[in-house]
């Protein structure tokens, strides 16, 4: 993202990121953070609004670069609505099959004992490759990991990207993570649930909406307004799976900085 793009967000973020979520509606009007984990105002401290959250205690959050650059609203959001909140998501990895998953499978056990969620959250990997076999195989290790550190499992759909030579081989890989995550959770008993998140995105990518950048050029990553909708889509679902949990409203987390961070290009 350019300089000038950062000051005009850095100006006009508030009313643009919150309209973006209010656009896509729903109970809350979530989320944008700033780091990489968000605590709210000390471990276990809940506001009198949402009491206890329903159970959301801590959200871990888990996928590749998409999701890195989604951890950052969302690390404002639910430091606003004072839930902890932290993304061991990876720029190049933040998969459970296909590419350096092998070498992710030796921490991540790991990361999530450390993490002791009450809820994890995959954004399914744009690295998911594989047979829909290998794919069950690989999120039903997941729900396991997630399950026996006593975590519920919620997939999340990837957005549609715009195939280019590295992905293109793939695309039919990657359009079955969905059925692979839905017969997995099909079997869960209340542990898992999948997340489509088609109403973020559209059925196609699209580099922009409402004649603002919403995807980046490259055709795969997010720009600040799609991560400040999906955000606001994502604290929604689960003030739905979450009966407690009543998300912050945009105005709380919208300009928090977040949008200028350079994980954020071609925007």
């Amino acid at each position: 993202m350019t300089k000038t793009r950062n000051l005009t967000l850095g100006l006009a973020g508030v009313a643009l990121l919150a309209a973006a979520c209010s656009a896509q509606s729903g109970t809350s009007n979530a989320s944008g953070g700033a780091a990489v984990a968000a605590t709210a105002n000390g471990a276990n401290s809940t506001n009198s609004g949402n009491g206890p959250n329903g159970g959301l205690a801590k959200v871990l959050f888990l996928g590749d670069s998409i999701a890195v650059q989604e951890s950052l609203p969302l690390a404002a959001a639910f430091k606003a609505s004072h839930v902890q909140f932290q993304s061991i998501a990876a720029d190049g990895g933040g998969n459970v099959l296909g590419p350096a998953s092998d070498n992710n499978w030796q921490t991540l056990p790991g990361q999530i004992a450390s993490a002791k969620p009450s809820v994890l959250v995959y954004q399914i990997a744009s690295y998911d490759w594989g047979s829909q076999q290998d794919q069950q195989a690989a999120y039903q290790k997941l729900l396991a990991t997630a399950t026996a550190n006593g975590a519920k499992l919620l997939f999340v759909t990837m957005p549609p990207i715009k195939a280019d030579d590295f992905y293109q081989p793939h695309m039919a890989d990657l359009a079955r993570t969905k059925a692979a995550a839905q017969a997995v959770a099909a079997g869960a008993r209340n542990q898992a649930a999948v997340l489509d998140a088609a109403a973020v995105w559209g059925p196609s990518y699209q580099q922009d909406r409402d004649g603002k950048p919403d995807r980046s050029s490259d055709g795969v990553h997010t720009c600040p307004q799609s991560a400040a909708r999906f955000t606001n889509w994502l604290l929604d679902q689960l003030h739905g799976q979450f009966a407690g949990f009543n998300p912050a409203p945009a105005q709380a987390w919208a300009n928090a900085g977040w949008s200028a961070s350079p994980d954020f290009h071609g925007c």
